[in-house]
């Protein structure tokens, strides 16, 4: 298996984070595996906050209905992207899996919090002064993790088919 497919499936959904602080550089890198992420017609329609504040951190906990642990992280990206663009949420998706894939290559964790469609999303979006036209895509607290639970996964014959849809 290559580094990339081993990244790609080691990397898990994680809660619960050491208070140990993310370097910089590793930040860096993360934004920018996303910043590279494909767009619709290369629009590249996003903008990523970076939160550390421990209060607003507790404030998004606060608000996400499922993601009370994002107080406890060392901090928190928010993935906005500009909702002029016709595939904004599709180019977000993939910026925001490129973000948390970034992360993992350097160990750090994350956990995807679902932004789009959710009734806090208009108040985080105010919260941290993103400008109108702009739509929470998600919100991916990151730390080393303190603990990895292994789910089992599907089979790939029980999730695949060939050219057409048969029940078995």
């Amino acid at each position: 298996m290559n580094l990339g497919v081993t990244i790609i499936k080691g990397r898990r959904s994680v809660r619960n984070y050491k208070d140990t602080p993310i370097p910089a550089n590793v930040v860096r890198d993360a934004i920018d595996c996303a910043r590279q992420a494909p767009t619709a017609r290369n629009e590249q329609p996003w903008l990523f906050g970076i939160i550390t504040d421990t209060g607003i951190l507790a404030k998004l906990a606060e608000l996400a209905d499922h993601g009370k642990f994002i107080a406890h992280a060392p901090l928190c990206f928010a993935v906005f992207s500009d909702t002029s663009h016709t595939y904004y949420l599709e180019d977000g998706c993939a910026a925001t899996d490129q973000l948390i894939l970034g992360l993992w290559a350097h160990g750090v964790a994350s956990c995807w919090v679902a932004g789009e469609k959710k009734a806090y999303a208009e108040t985080v979006r105010t919260l941290l002064n993103v400008p109108e036209g702009y739509a929470l895509i998600s919100l991916i607290p990151a730390g080393y993790p303190a603990e990895i639970k292994i789910v089992g996964k599907k089979d790939v014959a029980d999730i695949t088919f060939r050219e057409r849809w048969e029940s078995k």
